[in-house]
């Protein structure tokens, strides 16, 4: 579909956009020679070890998000739902809070020593770990979605109020670590990491496309679905294992990346004017794609050398985008 591949061209572009920009202006010649392993050291580093590795990181996050929010949309039959209404970015986030906020960021695991982005990332994956679980022990006993959303909301709170008493408590060094995670990053995924980083989210991207024709068939609600031979509680049941673990892996790595989730099933639908989730799926990966690159390439700032914080970024590129095209819809 023609638009499709001008999503994909958008895409590509942002990424070349990425890689040019920054504190230090590069040209396309140098960026070009850089990514072959050729050209002056310090450019080379400055691509393969920096600018790459979080431009990529961006597409997978921005991709992993577009597609779980479609997913919950389609699932609770909600336009604001998203991957973080689930509870699980608040898990991986309350995770993460118990580590710098409780213990300092250092902990002390079978007599290793553990800290820093390693540390944060485990815990923040073991907290959204946990309430993934819990989500599929509710889900096997309620029969209803709404009920399910309900307990994710629920989750949500508990886990927002936790992190609330530790923040009380804390030290204010513990405090700004955590406002700092919480603000989002592209940065901490380094290259010995990306690679690990893709295969954790490619093969549940993949899972979703393989959940067209159920996800077709809730569109028109879960009694349709069940006239249709559709296992509703099975197929919920892998939606909520793959929008949970595509969500608790981008939060782990890039800490809590808001409004991606949301805004990008909506601009798909309103561009191609379709339900179709053959077509949305794909859009609503290039177009999560998009606005994370979108956002990173805005965050940074050439003339500062400073980086904005990506969370104070995604509501002001991406929310007038969702509004034009409401109004422009009528």
């Amino acid at each position: 579909m023609p638009r499709l591949f001008l999503l994909s061209l958008l895409v590509i572009l942002l990424l070349a956009a990425n890689l040019v920009s920054g504190s230090i202006s590069l040209s396309v010649a140098e960026v070009w020679r850089a990514l072959w392993n050729d050209g002056a050291e310090t450019t080379r580093f400055i691509i393969l070890h920096h600018r790459l590795p979080q431009a990529l990181t961006a597409l997978l996050a921005g991709a992993a998000l577009g597609g779980g929010g479609l997913a919950m949309q389609t699932l609770f039959r909600n336009p604001l739902a998203d991957p973080s209404l689930l509870g699980v970015t608040a898990g991986a986030g309350l995770g993460a809070a118990v580590v710098m906020l409780l213990w300092g960021g250092v902990g002390i695991i079978g007599g290793w020593v553990l800290s820093g982005f390693l540390l944060t990332l485990g815990a923040a994956f073991a907290g959204a770990a946990v309430v993934m679980l819990l989500l599929l022990v509710v889900a096997r006993k309620v029969s209803g979605s709404a009920q399910l959303l309900i307990v994710g909301v629920m989750l949500s709170f508990i886990a927002s109020s936790v992190v609330s008493l530790l923040n009380f408590f804390a030290t204010a060094e513990g405090v700004r670590s955590y406002l700092v995670w919480g603000m989002g990053d592209f940065s901490s995924v380094g290259t010995a990491r990306l690679l690990p980083l893709s295969l954790a989210l490619l093969p549940a991207l993949g899972g979703l496309w393989l959940m067209v024709k159920p996800l077709d068939a809730l569109l028109l609600g879960e009694d349709y679905a069940r006239s249709l031979g559709t296992d509703v509680r099975r197929v919920r049941t892998l939606l909520l294992l793959l929008v949970g673990w595509l969500s608790a892996v981008v939060t782990a790595v890039c800490g809590p990346i808001a409004f991606i989730g949301l805004a990008a099933p909506h601009i798909a639908r309103l561009l191609l004017r379709t339900a179709t989730h053959r077509l949305l799926i794909p859009a609503s990966l290039l177009i999560g794609s998009a606005t994370a690159l979108v956002c990173l390439w805005v965050s940074i700032l050439p003339s500062a050398g400073g980086v904005l914080p990506l969370n104070a970024i995604t509501p002001l590129i991406g929310a007038p985008v969702v509004l034009y095209l409401i109004l422009k819809r009528r």
